[in-house]
């Protein structure tokens, strides 16, 4: 199966960005080879540009603690375990706690060393990093990958209390919802929303189908359209009826 996530509000839509960019540089930071370490650099100043939305942390906090007072509603539930409650109301006061302490804007330190800064202004031009162009990156490059991995780490450690309460944040968020199977008959799925509030659309659909879902939303009603992009043509809508998954998530 595939999963796609189609996020509802722009707050979701953040979170998902910075999941996807620190996933990336997690997989590119335990390799050795320099220019997956510039991957991994190019990565942190996207992270540094996504982290700088000035209502990100207080979004967190807030969401963090609503879903305490939620979470703590349940300790009397007889289908509720004790332990996986208190596991992850543990883990969500340490979230907490680390991203209160984190003082002033995500990454404020990268945006203050004038080195950094001259190289994340190069990446934003094509070709622009070349050794000619940027000499004394070119001999970090040429440092041994444990030193690299050393500078990386200490530049991404600043968003890392980001990082732990966001995967606190989406992994609540993914497990709020029921999964229903659905067909799209010749391609193509509509749904009355009907007063439904979702802040992100979990679609799951086999390997098997050669299509992919196209999606549109909002307060009355949900589009889903499949659709194959043959030869690098204009895509189309796929004209057999396609079984999928549908999870509406919201916290």
């Amino acid at each position: 199966m595939i999963s796609y996530e189609y996020p509802l509000s722009e707050r979701v839509r953040t979170l998902l960005r910075f999941e996807d960019l620190y996933e990336r540089v997690e997989y590119v930071l335990a390799k050795s080879d320099a220019l997956e370490h510039h991957s991994a650099l190019v990565s942190i100043f996207e992270i540094l540009e996504v982290a700088s939305r000035a209502d990100l942390k207080s979004d967190l906090l807030q969401e963090l603690e609503r879903q305490k007072h939620v979470l703590e509603s349940l300790r009397e539930n007889p289908e509720i375990s004790e332990a996986a409650l208190d596991d992850i109301l543990w883990k969500i006061d340490q979230a907490a706690s680390k991203l209160f302490q984190a003082s002033g804007k995500a990454g404020q330190e990268l945006r203050e060393n004038e080195w950094l800064m001259g190289i994340k202004q190069r990446t934003s031009i094509p070709g622009g990093v070349c050794e000619f162009d940027l000499p004394s990156y070119h001999f970090w490059l040429q440092q041994n990958s444990d030193q690299r991995r050393h500078d990386l780490n200490q530049w991404l450690s600043p968003f890392v209390p980001i990082r732990e309460a966001i995967v606190i944040v989406l992994r609540l968020l993914r497990e709020s919802g029921k999964s229903t199977t659905l067909v799209a008959h010749q391609g193509v799925y509509q749904q009355m929303m009907a007063g439904r509030v979702a802040q992100m659309l979990r679609i799951r659909l086999s390997r098997n189908y050669q299509c992919v879902p196209e999606i549109s939303a909002n307060k009355y009603a949900l589009n889903i359209r499949f659709t194959t992009n043959e030869g690098g043509q204009r895509p189309k809508t796929v004209e057999t009826d396609v079984e999928f998954d549908l999870t509406f998530c919201n916290l």
